[in-house]
């Protein structure tokens, strides 16, 4: 299993403690999540951030565009040096069109689905995407329960994934742990994105192994 810690749930009174003991555990990506209070209900941060997160932070970052009209973005996220680009399938009007900015950008292109979003919604773009970003919570705010719908959508992704031929990994977000990241993975996951799980403990890079070992 690869596993993406979500620097929302980090301490950013000491960003970078946090971000170098991301880079000395196994974690494979660095999850960050942009949020513009429209698209959802909270602001996050913006791309100083990204860009300071960037100079010190030795995996790949996996940015995720919370936000309205994220094909605005392309080039101040691949300026981050970003190697996945996540856009939310609700907040394109043009999906095809942003995804082929986000490859033209030289970037990996990733499409999130929120709660409420049925996997059918990607029939027609399973194949031009390298990951499917499922939110296994209401997009907004970290700490929230975990839907248990999430287990029967990361299935039937899987299926379209499988029966498409496509490359696309699938990835979960919220309300990750150890009871639910081994479901995922019996689902069908790739990539389990974990904030609290992994932050809100002593030792986060013992976190960061339990769900690689899944």
């Amino acid at each position: 299993m690869k596993v993406s810690p979500s620097l929302l749930s980090a301490n950013f009174a000491n960003l970078a403690s946090d971000i170098e003991m991301i880079n000395r555990s196994e974690a494979d990506y660095l999850h960050l999540d942009v949020m513009d209070g429209v698209f959802v209900p909270n602001i996050s941060f913006g791309f100083s951030v990204l860009d300071a997160v960037a100079r010190i932070c030795t995996k790949p970052l996996d940015v995720h565009m919370m936000v309205v009209e994220p094909h605005k973005w392309v080039s101040k996220v691949r300026d981050t040096g970003a190697e996945i680009m996540n856009v939310h399938q609700e907040a394109c009007l043009h999906l095809h069109s942003t995804i082929q900015k986000i490859h033209q950008a030289g970037m990996k292109a990733g499409v999130t689905l929120n709660p409420a979003t049925p996997v059918s919604m990607l029939t027609d773009i399973i194949e031009d995407v390298e990951m499917v970003l499922l939110m296994s919570v209401n997009p907004g705010f970290g700490g929230q329960p975990f839907i248990e719908h999430t287990y029967k959508k990361c299935a039937e992704l899987r299926h379209l994934i499988d029966s498409t031929g496509s490359k696309a990994i699938i990835e979960i977000d919220g309300g990750v742990n150890a009871k639910t990241g081994q479901l995922l993975a019996a689902a069908g996951a790739d990539v389990l994105v974990a904030g609290s799980y992994v932050f809100g403990t002593e030792r986060p890079a013992e976190r960061i192994q339990i769900l690689k070992d899944m």
